[in-house]
């Protein structure tokens, strides 16, 4: 009789347990080959933009395909360039007609029109 009740404990405990993780079953990996291109970088010609207005510079180098922009306060004030059309440039970080990556970072300087 033990051992009937021994067994019946044991079916028991089995079955209330929660079922074991399935395990992984080992199948060949599949690797994708990565269909990837040697493709140059696309370059972009820098247009002069000293003396324009801000607003305009910002348009004229996006018209050229660069688009990463920094801009400053050529004063030295640090003051944020908030309406652009009331700035001139007066100075650019790369050289005009240079020939960049178009994810060439160029600043723009620039002061208040009337300064």
């Amino acid at each position: 009789m033990r051992i009937a009740s021994a067994a019946a404990l044991l079916l028991l405990a089995s079955a209330c347990s929660p079922t074991p993780p399935p395990t992984a079953t080992t199948q060949p990996s599949e690797q994708k080959t990565p269909t990837t291109t040697a493709t140059a970088a696309k370059t972009c010609t820098v247009p002069d933009v000293v003396g324009m207005i801000h607003q305009t510079a910002q348009d004229t180098m996006q018209a050229a395909g660069l688009f990463f922009l920094s801009e400053e306060d050529a004063s030295g004030q640090g003051r944020l360039l908030i309406n652009d059309r009331n700035w001139k440039t007066t100075a650019q970080s790369v050289a005009a007609g240079t020939v960049v990556d178009c994810n060439t970072r160029i600043k723009l300087s620039a002061t208040k029109i009337d300064e």
